[in-house]
Formats: structure tokens, C-alpha cells, sequence
């Protein structure tokens, strides 16, 4: 059964966003970004299914309307972003409906997030890497026939004697992997970013995703799009997504709205320009594909 929490949410239009200026005697700003953006699309008010897309190229405000939702309405998030002093002061003038209550585990998910658990990732990596170079040092150290063989003379030294016998009846190799802790190098770059997802997305939640699609190989895009559907359809998640990738416009029962329109409106995946783009470009070609070439 599908959930949601969020039905709808109301931005100020431009009539509301120049009284709010009118007010502001401050002179110091050059810009009173998120004024104007949204306002400038056409963009007013989103009403939401249980997953609704907010499609538009760069500068479409797509991200925006990602960080104002999430202001707003408190949502968990870990990544800094672009939020500036009149952040508050826009939020203030939006209004939002709900169905149901917004669980606690809700939060924002961006592309930093992401890039920031990869880079955690690589640093644990590289200190394996020293420990697995550190632990080659040792074996040959144990095993170097031309140093006094090792003799116990206290208890304080049962330790290294247990070392220098698993040195004695395993390889270098086999030494090595029984001191490693594991080693989470297994997984690419793409699958880490897409386990990040698979970790951070619960049941009985509503999450707003910044460009999932970034650091995602189309086979992982492919994954996690059927993972958000499962996740909506038999766990209760409510889903709002900025995206341009085709494979998550492509989600069953998706509600998309398209920003690069003006006004901002509702279409089908099949009708967005990037889209549309994708789909010429392998039907000029499909004769090669077809022959396999």
C-alpha cells in the first residue's frame, strides 16, 4: 500500500514575494536568493503522489525547490548547502498540506551526501591499505631466516609468539587476510554510492533526493530506481526527487513535473526534452545496434 504524508506544498508567488521586498530596508544584498527563482518558472504549488519528480536542467530551480521543502518543514539532512540569509524569511511565506503525520527518520538526501560517504569510504580504504602493507612488513620480518629465532621469556610475550607460529603455517597471503579487518574496497565507486541509498532510506519515511543519479552507473541507476519503487509501494516511503536521469523518470506512477516548462507543469517521461533527445539518438542509430556492431 502506498503512503503519503506530504499532499501538497505552496510557494510565494511573485505579487508575495515583492510585498516581502518592499519591506526589506536593508541595501547591503545584491540578491535575496530563493526570491524569484520558483516564482520565475511559473512555480507555485506541487501537489505529490507517493513518488513525484521535479525534472529541469541546471538553473531550472529544481534543487531549489528540494531545499525549501526540506527547510520548511525540518527535515534531517547531513551535507551543507547554498543558504543564504533569506532563507527563513521565504520559508515563512510557504504553506504545506500533509495527509499523515511526517515520520522522525524522514530526511534530505543530496549528491553530497553522497560524494562525502565515498570520500569516508576511500580514507578507510587507504588506512586498510597501510594495514595490509604493514602486515606484509611484519610476515617478512617473522619469517626472515637470517634473525634469532623468537623465544618466550614472560607472558608478555604469548602475543608475539602466536604471531611467529601463524607465520610459520600460513602463506604471506593467507597471514595477511587473517589480520585485515574487511576490506569494503569490494564495491566500486557506484555500487558505494548506491548501498548509501539502500542504507539511509527506511521504511515508513518521506525523503527528498538531490540527484541520486549522481556517481550511479545506468546499470546502478536501474537498481535504485526499482529499489525507491519497492520502497514506496511495500514499505511506506514517500518519495520526492530532482532528477534528469531517464531510468528514474521512467518510475511507475511517478507524478512529474516538468521546470523547464513555464509555467512549471505536469508531463509525461516520454514527452521531456532529455528525454526525447535519448530516444532520437538511438533510433538514428539502431540499424548498428541491430546488427550488433
Amino acid at each position: 500500500m502506498s503512503f503519503v504524508y506530504l499532499s501538497a506544498f505552496e510557494f510565494p508567488d511573485a505579487d508575495r514575494e515583492f510585498d516581502f521586498r518592499l519591506t526589506v530596508k536593508r541595501t547591503c544584498y545584491d540578491s535575496f536568493y530563493p526570491f524569484g527563482i520558483l516564482s520565475s518558472r511559473g512555480l507555485s504549488r506541487l501537489e505529490f503522489e507517493p513518488v513525484t519528480l521535479l525534472y529541469g536542467g541546471n538553473g531550472s530551480g529544481k534543487t531549489t525547490a528540494i531545499n525549501i521543502i526540506a527547510d520548511t518543514l525540518g527535515l534531517t539532512r547531513g551535507a551543507l548547502y547554498n543558504r543564504s540569509n533569506f532563507f527563513p524569511d521565504y520559508t515563512q511565506l510557504c504553506h504545506f498540506e500533509l495527509r499523515k503525520p511526517i515520520p522522525g527518520k524522514s530526511r534530505v538526501i543530496t549528491s553530497d551526501d553522497v560524494f562525502d560517504y565515498m570520500i569516508d569510504m576511500r580514507a578507510i580504504n587507504e588506512g586498510l591499505d597501510q594495514q595490509r602493507e604493514d602486515l606484509f612488513e611484519e610476515y617478512r620480518d617473522l619469517k626472515d631466516p637470517n634473525k634469532e629465532p623468537f623465544r618466550l621469556q614472560s607472558i608478555d610475550d604469548y602475543e608475539q609468539l602466536k604471531k611467529v607460529v601463524t607465520a610459520r603455517r600460513l602463506t604471506q597471503s593467507r597471514f595477511v587476510r587473517a589480520g585485515m579487518k574487511n576490506n569494503i574496497r569490494e564495491h566500486s565507486n557506484g555500487e558505494n554510492a548506491y548501498s548509501f541509498f539502500t542504507e539511509m532510506i527506511r521504511e515508513n519515511g518521506l525523503y527528498l533526493l538531490d540527484e541520486p543519479e549522481n556517481s550511479l552507473s545506468p546499470d546502478n541507476q536501474q537498481q535504485l530506481t526499482s529499489f525507491l519503487e519497492e520502497s514506496a509501494r511495500f514499505y511506506s516511503c514517500q518519495f520526492i526527487i530532482a532528477t534528469h536521469s531517464p531510468f528514474l523518470l521512467a518510475m511507475h506512477g511517478a507524478r512529474i513535473y516538468d521546470l523547464d516548462s513555464n509555467p512549471a507543469c505536469i508531463r509525461k517521461w516520454t514527452n521531456l526534452a532529455n528525454v526525447r533527445a535519448y530516444y532520437d539518438f538511438f533510433k538514428l542509430h539502431n540499424a548498428e545496434f541491430e546488427k550488433g556492431e
